[in-house]
């Protein structure tokens, strides 16, 4: 295997794992320079890439290496000159197969001034039941900038088609009017050039090319929790175009009120408009999706393999997508469409089957989500902050661990099963009647990937 092919194929599994406004942002115009003794020099565009590569994804992007060449000892990142000044000119241009002859990583393909996929329009966008209300909000708010929906919040779990939806609406504005001034970039990149312009002491040209937009997209909003400045920043950006009637869109993989450290000031402007999600697609919408990503590859592709994948990739459109590309380059690679058990088995080998919850991760999983530490959940208080995490924990074990009332009791510093009974009845009550309790229930699932089984 080329290093060229080994990067194409190890890409194809990074897109699954980190979010597709990050992954644009921080793996485009990468490539293997070299293999040596087990260590693989990635060559990167510039040092911001390499910073975030190292110390944010290093350990996705080795799982991924050392999946397809188990040799792989470690990855080191080094700047390329020929690639930084691909990267200042936009050129933008890719060491992979063309882009007409594949089917993954076009999202490299972006507008030089708005940071826009051209490939993302709301022509392309597959509308279900999941995602009909975000779908109309975008297209509201694409044709009426500020005057309707002002900020569109959407908010979803992992691949679910957030980044596809906000940059339609980008895509949307310039094609109806190509002088307004649209930008769309992951909150990951909004930090980090905040960052270089204060080390810089050119903060006020970030102020400027961000305050003057007619249309600001910010993906992954959560991306700016804890971080004071952004926050600052982001709050005097938004005002200042709220209050030109200027337009401003967000994506989140968690509606405001649930955002950990975010200030309550943001929050309330987040939630002044109009707050959406999208929720995970239908068998039928599945399908859609990938009879649409599939078309012109019909020979490979057929209608029962298309079949099989909708049937076994359930979660996101991004796995979907992935296992797609997997079979296709498996099928392109024989020169035939596959047999079925041939895509089952490339099913099995490349997509993370939901894990099967064990007590200690639901433990984590709730302490973590209520930024609160884990021995606090077994402590003897009454503290309601640590009372309505434990009794959710509690439920959880239950509902999605079946865990018995004693050993639940056991688990949380020795309690009686009582006390197990109590929380799990408490929670099931409020959950029907407290439309935020199930919101949060049903993100620490989606987010940390629990598999509710019920408790029979």
């Amino acid at each position: 295997m080329t290093n060229e092919e080994l990067w194409q194929q190890a890409l194809s599994e990074l897109e699954t794992s980190v979010s597709k406004a990050n992954f644009v942002t921080w793996f485009q115009n990468t490539s293997i320079a070299a293999r040596q003794e087990g260590v693989i020099i990635l060559h990167v565009p510039n040092a911001f890439a390499k910073e975030w590569l190292e110390y944010k994804y290093h350990k996705f992007i080795l799982k991924a290496l050392r999946a397809l060449s188990p040799e792989v000892r470690n990855v080191e990142y080094a700047i390329s000159a020929q690639l930084a000044a691909i990267a200042q000119k936009q050129k933008l241009q890719r060491v992979f197969t063309p882009q007409e002859e594949q089917m993954e990583f076009k999202e490299f393909f972006v507008d030089r001034e708005t940071n826009l996929n051209p490939k993302y329009t709301f022509e392309a966008f597959v509308v279900g039941p999941f995602n009909e209300l975000a779908h109309a909000a975008a297209q509201a708010v694409s044709k009426s900038l500020g005057m309707v929906y002002n900020p569109l919040f959407i908010y979803g779990g992992v691949g679910l088609g957030k980044t596809h939806l906000l940059e339609s609406i980008g895509n949307a504005v310039k094609k109806a009017n190509p002088r307004l001034k649209v930008q769309y970039l992951s909150a990951e990149r909004f930090t980090s050039e905040l960052v270089a312009a204060m080390q810089s002491n050119e903060i006020n040209t970030v102020k400027e090319k961000y305050r003057s937009c007619d249309l600001l997209i910010l993906d992954d909003i959560q991306f700016i929790s804890g971080k004071t400045k952004t926050q600052e920043e982001l709050f005097h950006t938004f005002n200042t175009l709220y209050e030109c009637g200027r337009q401003v869109v967000f994506s989140s993989d968690k509606p405001p009120k649930l955002i950990q450290d975010l200030e309550e000031r943001l929050k309330s402007r987040f939630e002044g408009g109009m707050v959406v999600d999208i929720s995970q697609p239908d068998y039928e919408t599945r399908l859609a999706i990938l009879k649409n990503k599939s078309r012109g590859k019909e020979s490979y592709l057929t209608d029962e393999i298309l079949d099989v994948i909708a049937g076994t990739v359930q979660r996101n459109i991004r796995e979907l997508e992935g296992a797609l590309n997997a079979v296709f380059a498996k099928s392109k690679l024989a020169g035939r469409a596959l047999a079925i058990p041939e895509v089952r088995e490339i099913l099995m080998k490349n997509l993370q089957p939901r894990r099967t919850v064990t007590a200690n991760q639901i433990i984590h999983a709730v302490a973590e989500f209520y930024d609160i530490q884990e021995r606090s959940l077994f402590d003897k208080t009454r503290k309601k902050e640590i009372v309505k995490p434990r009794q959710i924990a509690m439920y959880l074990l239950r509902d999605d661990f079946n865990g018995s009332y004693p050993y639940i009791g056991q688990r949380f510093g020795g309690r009686d099963h009582t006390t197990a009974i109590h929380a799990y009845e408490k929670i099931s009550k409020d959950v029907k009647r407290n439309p935020q309790l199930s919101e949060e229930i049903k993100r620490i699932r989606e987010v940390y990937d629990f598999n509710s089984q019920g408790n029979g």
